[in-house]
């Protein structure tokens, strides 16, 4: 389910659901996405085997919030048994509890145990990740201007190059059960297939008990293009 591209849909968030969709077709798994709307009145979960929330500007993501907060208790419980979610930079943002603006607070989803205020200036850099999840590093584009601060939550990845969540402590997004959320766009997830397969995995796990991997694919020109930006930046 994409939810709300209608308005969360700034960092290339497309071309995150379209790579989702192909790794899994490229492997012989059907796939079908579910885009829901500002025009839609209600949604259900117990269907959805990936959630995914993209990005928006501050003025965006107060609407979205206020829709989401009717289905806040459902979108946790989702999250808490194990249930897929991938959130990019303002998506990120809504899982926390809140989102602290210059003259206004946005209640959050509370999903996870951080927490968001706006700084004096935006972050904005190419940005690369060393992370335990995957033997690539995970690269991406990041323009925010709020601070994250993360708590006792294990991070997405250590930044090597960049700014991360908060500018200083070099931790970059979440990962909590099987949500994964970040700053990094542009867009994500074609950029790292291998962080695209990890996500994957952890949907057809938490789906099929007998699952038992990915079959692996050619990316010799995503590993490529990986590595260039890598390279480029990472002396």
């Amino acid at each position: 389910m994409h939810l709300y591209p209608d308005l969360l849909n700034l960092y290339g968030d497309r071309g995150n659901i379209e790579c989702l969709k192909r790794r899994l077709q490229w492997r012989g798994i059907d796939a079908e996405t579910v885009a829901y709307t500002c025009d839609d009145t209600g949604f259900e979960l117990s269907d959805v085997d990936i959630l995914f929330l993209g990005g928006g500007s501050d003025r965006e993501q107060k609407i979205v919030c206020s829709r989401l907060l009717e289905h806040k208790e459902m979108i946790k419980d989702y999250a808490e048994n194990g249930g897929t979610i991938i959130a990019v930079c303002g998506g990120y943002q809504l899982l926390g509890k809140y989102y602290k603006l210059e003259d206004e607070t946005i209640e959050g989803l509370d999903v996870l145990d951080i927490y968001t205020e706006q700084g004096s200036k935006r972050l904005i850099s190419n940005i690369i990740l060393e992370s335990d999840l995957i033997k690539a590093k995970i690269v991406g584009f990041e323009n925010h201007g709020g601070r994250t601060f993360i708590g006792s939550h294990k991070p997405l990845g250590r930044v090597v190059y960049g700014h991360g969540n908060d500018e200083s402590s070099r931790a970059e997004g979440v990962v909590y059960k099987n949500v994964v959320a970040t700053y990094l766009h542009g867009p994500l997830l074609p950029k790292n297939p291998q962080l695209c397969d990890y996500i994957l995995t952890n949907a057809l796990r938490h789906k099929y008990a007998d699952f038992d991997g990915l079959e692996p694919l050619d990316d010799s020109l995503e590993n490529m293009a990986n590595e260039y930006i890598v390279n480029r930046f990472v002396k």
